[in-house]
């Protein structure tokens, strides 16, 4: 390749839209059920947290269970009291899945 040869970026269609990402943190027993802190989710629209527990659950069979009974922040905002059916995660959107502790 000379100096003025250059490489172009794949082409798109049209009508595809750009894909960002999610990040999630586990915490605690979600992060030991996973076996990592932190990964990134790869979504090009928003997905409901039903929708990413799921993936997340797929990722790590073993967490299932614990990902159920985490409660979870989108950003700073608690939104485990809300449907997991009807909350919007946007790409960009950071969520932190953090399980029951015991004490006081």
């Amino acid at each position: 390749m000379t100096d003025d040869e250059h490489v172009s970026p794949p082409a798109r269609d049209a009508g595809e839209a750009p894909t960002a990402s999610v990040t999630v943190h586990y915490w605690a027993a979600a992060r030991a059920a996973t076996g990592i802190a932190e990964e990134q989710f790869r979504v090009a629209d928003p997905v409901t947290l039903a929708d990413l527990r799921g993936l997340a659950a797929d990722r790590h069979p073993d967490a299932t269970a614990v990902l159920r009974v985490c409660s979870v922040l989108i950003g700073d905002r608690p939104v485990s009291s809300e449907d997991p059916d009807l909350v919007q995660v946007r790409p960009g959107d950071t969520v932190e899945f953090l399980p029951p502790f015991a004490g006081g």
